[in-house]
């Protein structure tokens, strides 16, 4: 499959990437630039295409759950917090 094919995504994935790429356009942004930032998102909101292969595939579920985890952790990060709060030196002593 050659860069840029985009058979691997499925049809709602391809229906989004039209939607965003016709906002972007209507903002005035070259139809070029418009295509790629829309696959972008795409890629960015989805994981990108179906890969092949069994078990390749993380439910939308366990990306919404770890999207959120991480936005939590960035987000204390910011507020001068660490997210992993004491839970390294825990470790160790457990295992003593």
């Amino acid at each position: 499959m050659p860069r840029g094919d985009k058979s691997a995504y499925t049809d709602k994935q391809k229906r989004q990437a039209e939607h965003i790429e016709e906002s972007y356009e209507d903002r005035g942004v070259s139809e070029k630039e418009a295509e790629a930032r829309a696959w972008a998102t795409v890629n960015k909101q989805t994981g990108g295409g179906e890969k092949r292969g069994s078990g390749r595939r993380t439910p939308a579920s366990r990306k919404k759950a770890a999207r959120k985890d991480s936005a939590k952790r960035a987000a204390q990060t910011r507020r001068g917090r660490s997210p992993n709060r004491g839970r390294a030196s825990a470790r160790k002593s457990k295992r003593r």
